[in-house]
């Protein structure tokens, strides 16, 4: 199983992305999925998580200008990101909790896509 990210890039403050992160490989389902970050000298954080059923979660730093969403067909998990601030730039990561069986779960994380917010 593999998760692979794509999307990030460079953009002004104000612009907009949108990333992606597909799963592929023998999966059974997929749990939760989500998005972290980390910037340079901090802390991995949470930016947003959606569950199986669609229920979503953010991180403070960002409600109200992310969404995340997730097509089940595609395995596919997607952050839309309006109205970037520099404080965004960091390297996103996703996350998933995928079942290869109905009784083998795992976590899984994607390899990174950068985000840098600069004019």
């Amino acid at each position: 199983v593999q998760l692979q990210a794509s999307g990030g890039g460079l953009v002004q403050p104000g612009g907009s992305l949108r990333l992606s992160c597909a799963a592929s490989g023998s999966i059974f389902s997929i749990g939760a999925m989500a998005w972290y970050r980390q910037a340079p000298g901090k802390q991995r954080e949470l930016v947003a998580r959606i569950t199986s059923g669609r229920t979503t979660s953010y991180g403070d730093s960002v409600k109200d200008r992310f969404t995340v969403s997730r097509d089940n067909a595609k395995n596919t998990v997607y952050l839309q990101m309006n109205r970037l601030n520099p404080e965004d730039t960091a390297a996103y990561y996703c996350y998933a909790d995928i079942w290869t069986s109905r009784t083998r779960a795992k976590d899984y994380w994607g390899q990174g896509t950068q985000v840098t917010v600069s004019s």
